[in-house]
């Protein structure tokens, strides 16, 4: 079997794979054989057009709109996958949003938003996924949480009490999930080239990553799609790799 093919015959869910780091995991995994999900919440556009570029290379999408923070559109969600596609066998929790704010100005639904998508949503989607492969009895589940969860960052206790929450999440439905042939791992970006980054400090940020540079979100999709389809990963679970460039290390 070719790189091109290690997925072929598998349906991948990507959340929030309109843009940034979601759009290029949705572009690697349909590169890889998978057929995408593409889901989105607000820019059908957008969402079409990674669909296209994945169709255009001989690869299988389709995009469906949910807003993953609210269960009842998850479980709508993946029950339009399976009806589609029968069967989810990656499920990419990527789906986020920051409303960065000191914590003694920061207004109880700038928290409360944060936390019901990028924390609730992976439990929602992650709940609504196990049935089926609980029954397959295989599946991988990548989280997408973040180094701001592993060591803190001022101006977004919101965010960072998320992400660290998605760890602890990871970890735990790891254990419960392990006996059942499914993986459950997250990949922890640090500073990334996207839209969410582009107005922060450079310099100030480049100083505390020990490789100098910005990291960029084909690399993010590159250990998404070694833990979603290389062999050698299949003995991997409960883990976080951190991708950051030596930002956050012990």
């Amino acid at each position: 079997m070719t790189p091109t093919q290690l997925l072929n015959g598998q349906t991948a869910l990507v959340t929030g794979a309109s843009r940034g780091i979601g759009r290029a995991i949705a572009l690697a995994l349909g590169a890889i054989g998978a057929e995408v999900v593409v889901n989105y919440s607000n820019s059908a556009e957008k969402a079409d057009e990674v669909v296209q570029l994945i169709t255009a290379s001989g690869g299988s999408a389709y995009a469906i709109k949910a807003n993953i923070s609210k269960e009842e559109e998850v479980d709508e969600l993946v029950k339009n996958v399976l009806s589609r596609s029968a069967h989810i066998d990656i499920l990419v929790n990527n789906a986020g949003i920051t409303r960065d704010g000191l914590l003694m100005r920061m207004k109880r639904d700038d928290w409360q938003e944060v936390i019901n998508l990028n924390l609730s949503g992976v439990f929602f989607c992650t709940k609504a996924v196990a049935r089926t492969m609980l029954k397959q009895k295989q599946g991988r589940i990548i989280n997408i949480t973040s180094v701001v969860g592993l060591i803190g960052n001022a101006g977004q206790s919101n965010y960072a009490a998320a992400k660290a929450g998605v760890i602890g999440l990871t970890k735990s439905t790891a254990k419960e999930f392990a006996s059942r042939g499914i993986t459950v791992n997250a990949v922890a970006p640090g500073f990334i080239e996207t839209d969410m980054t582009k107005d922060l400090n450079a310099e100030e940020i480049l100083s505390a990553i020990p490789l100098g540079k910005f990291g960029t979100p084909d690399q993010i999709a590159g250990t998404v799609c070694f833990l979603a389809a290389n062999p050698s990963a299949s003995y991997i679970t409960g883990q976080v790799i951190q991708v950051d460039g030596g930002m956050v290390m012990g």
